[in-house]
């Protein structure tokens, strides 16, 4: 820490930081909350952050705050007066701090403010601001605000009264012995396996101990979160972390219930697949709603006005949030079941809860969908084709088609696509080529969908039925082939292929993109892989082969999808977030 006379000296002394370094200017006369200062100075996510009085700056907005703090520099006049009571701005923008982020804005660099709250973070320029500051700061407890703040503000019932009440206070003990959220993350991943161990054993004790481990595996995964909140540490690979370990815990918990209900005899693997598929089917449909409409314009709807409504109903909130079946009371459910009653009783619970969530939050989307005015933009559109992950026969079906008319052409074509394929596995006989037939029609009507850009009230609907088609034909082919352990094959496959799909969305909500064409190429995007499945049913039929062939795709996917998510998780390039996800 050093201190400059001047905003002159405090240009010298900056530049004579190493370039790597992150940069912090506080003026001297602030008063505050060691959190406030905390909040603005040490969050890792934004390039510059600033609140009254301070200012920070990562090394990529060195040289644009060096430029900033000469120009503000010039302004002020070496030794002259930083503060300016008449002058018009606000008045954590009279300081330099202030001054600087302003010249920091108006050059284009974004800077973070965030929000204090009942923190205090001040500049006094008299006596009665100094003592009315003073008594600020007695009266807030910072430790207080900063536990309250690290529990997520839009948790689900469960974990608002039966988690976080106790495990930000977790959060607390971890942090105060340098223990990472990675590790909490870790362990929680971990402790889920476990659980899954238990599970598969097949025992009632197993399962006794399977939902007992799975609720500990939970208050951890809450814990992590909390943890990176409570002491702000955001990092790329804990949003790689953080993104996928939730799917691969509830992934291999269903594969351990699958395997202890076939030691008990019971052959539950369908089921398990199929809650995997609904659940999978459920985020695209969420995730490609809220990317189609992020940044809409003109954003209005009836629906969604009313849905404001009921926000100030206290009751209604939580109903609301209960009904979607988020991970919090999902989880719950799955303990309390697998430790009660049986694995098959556990998947017809959770299809039936997923189904009836999904009615809901699809119904309410298509009804804002409908009944809003909205101009989608060109970062939707494309977000949205990531999404749909076609690969190189509809991308080059697209590339001769003609661009398909009218405002719900796209999801008509990915509809009809989807119910022909689907209905191609379901209903005819398996094995037969009239299915390869069917999937080559699913091929063109894939590339028809996507022809032009996905601007479309209802254009956000065609992932999810791409997603419907590919997972569910490989559960019904599988399901139909009669061969010893398809399903169970057909399971690691789905899971590979969920994961690029998950890994998809959060790269593009952190801000980067999706994964590189070549690596959609290379596994062959979904009607690739969907027309694939039909062939080595076709050639394959009712023997062995079959499951040795799903089981190959399944690794060989995997293996292009982890090495390349890894890569870019942990590189530089990755987005340093906490992502929020699913309601936990």
């Amino acid at each position: 820490m050093q201190t400059a006379a001047d905003a002159g000296d405090a240009a010298t002394l900056l530049a004579a930081v190493p370039a790597g370094r992150r940069v912090a200017l506080v003026d001297p006369r602030f008063v505050g909350h060691v959190h406030a200062l905390r909040l603005g100075l040490t969050d890792p996510r934004f390039a510059a952050a600033t609140i009254p009085g301070a200012l920070t700056a990562q090394p990529e907005a060195r040289g644009a705050l060096l430029r900033a703090l000469h120009r503000t520099a010039a302004a002020v006049g070496a030794g002259a007066p930083v503060v300016e009571p008449d002058a018009d701005p606000a008045p954590e923008d009279r300081t330099v701090p202030g001054r600087i982020a302003v010249a920091l804005e108006a050059e284009g660099t974004a800077v973070q403010r965030p929000a204090l709250g009942s923190l205090v973070a001040t500049v006094p320029t008299d006596p009665e601001q100094q003592a009315a500051a003073e008594a600020g700061l007695a009266s807030v407890d910072d430790e207080a605000v900063r536990l309250r703040n690290a529990v997520k503000a839009h948790d689900g019932f469960f974990t608002t009264y039966c988690i976080s009440p106790y495990s930000r206070y977790i959060a607390r003990w971890c942090a105060r012995r340098n223990l990472t959220p990675n590790q909490v993350t870790t362990a929680s991943l971990i402790t889920a396996l476990i659980a899954a161990g238990s599970a598969a054993t097949g025992t009632r004790g197993g399962y006794v101990a399977a939902g007992i481990l799975l609720l500990v595996s939970f208050v951890l995964d809450c814990t992590d979160g909390q943890l990176a909140r409570y002491s702000l540490q955001y990092s790329t690979m804990g949003a790689w972390l953080d993104a996928t370990f939730d799917r691969a815990k509830e992934y291999a918990y269903y594969a351990g219930l699958a395997i202890g209900a076939v030691r008990g005899g019971d052959d539950v693997w369908a089921l398990a697949l199929g809650a995997m598929v609904l659940q999978a089917c459920r985020h695209v449909v969420d995730f490609s709603f809220n990317e189609a409409n992020h940044d809409a314009v003109a954003n209005t709807s009836p629906t969604a006005a009313l849905s404001d409504k009921l926000d100030n109903v206290g009751w209604t909130v939580w109903v609301r949030r209960m009904i979607v079946l988020p991970i919090g009371e999902r989880w719950a459910m799955i303990a309390v079941l697998t430790a009660l009653t049986t694995p098959r009783i556990v998947f017809y619970a959770l299809l039936i809860g997923c189904s009836l969530a999904a009615c809901y939050t699809t119904a309410g989307r298509l009804l804002r969908s409908l009944t809003r005015r909205a101009s989608r933009t060109d970062r939707a559109a494309q977000a949205l084709a990531d999404l749909a992950d076609s690969g190189p026969l509809a991308q080059g079906v697209a590339t001769v088609a003609p661009g398909l008319r009218g405002a719900f052409t796209a999801p008509a074509v990915a509809l009809l696509g989807t119910l022909v394929m689907i209905g191609g596995a379901l209903l005819l006989p398996f094995g037969s080529w009239l299915t390869v037939a069917a999937a080559a029609v699913y091929v063109v009507l894939s590339g028809l969908a996507v022809a032009r850009p996905l601007k479309g009230a209802l254009d956000w609907l065609v992932p999810p039925f791409f997603r419907a088609a590919e997972y569910v034909t490989i559960l019904v082919l599988a399901a139909r082939s009669d061969v010893p352990h398809a399903v169970p094959a057909a399971f690691g496959l789905v899971s590979a292929v969920a994961y690029h799909h998950y890994d998809t969305v959060y790269r593009i909500r952190g801000g980067t993109g999706a994964p590189p064409q070549w690596l959609v190429r290379t596994i062959g995007g979904h009607e690739g892989r969907t027309a694939l499945v039909a062939v080595l049913a076709a050639v394959l039929t009712h023997t062995s082969g079959f499951t040795t062939a799903l089981t190959a795709l399944a690794v060989a996917v995997a293996l292009v999808v982890l090495v390349e998510s890894i890569r870019f998780w942990v590189s530089s390039s990755a987005p340093a977030v906490h992502d929020e996800g699913e309601l936990a």
